[in-house]
């Protein structure tokens, strides 16, 4: 069987990444914490299941912030460039999130979902076929 391979990284290349697996959800993200990161509307990610999976050369810097949920999130971004790279979850410590963008493929995202529509903007226009969550996704 031929798994697709997910690669990326930063843009000046100090950190790289790259996994067979497969993920998990794949989403936009409207919460004003995406918003404030991003400098645009919204984030948007590849969530993978197992952190171990995804094999990583370079270090990341990090910072950690509370979500809406309550839970804290670690934000993974190259100290040398500033691009923001992948995320990590408190309450769910073996997933890892990558920023679609950081895909050295930006075209293997297939987003699935839009959560915390609840905060998005007049300006940024999601696509109308997607699942909307006013917030996470439920369990």
């Amino acid at each position: 069987m031929n798994r697709k391979t997910y690669t990326g990284g930063c843009a000046c290349g100090a950190i790289r990444y790259e996994t067979s697996s497969e993920p998990i959800f794949e989403n936009h993200c409207q919460c004003r914490d995406c918003q404030k990161r991003s400098g645009t509307g919204h984030g948007s990610y590849l969530t993978f299941p197992q952190k171990a999976d995804v094999r990583m050369t370079g270090e990341a810097s990090r910072w950690s912030v509370a979500a809406d949920s309550g839970n804290h999130k670690t934000h993974a971004f190259c100290p040398t460039c500033g691009t923001p790279v992948y995320l990590t979850f408190s309450a769910m410590p073996e997933l890892i999130a990558v920023h679609a963008t950081s895909l050295d493929d930006p075209s293997q995202f297939n987003p699935q979902a839009l959560t915390y529509s609840i905060r998005g903007q007049a300006w940024d226009p999601i696509d109308p076929s997607l699942q909307k969550f006013e917030r996470m996704v439920p369990d």
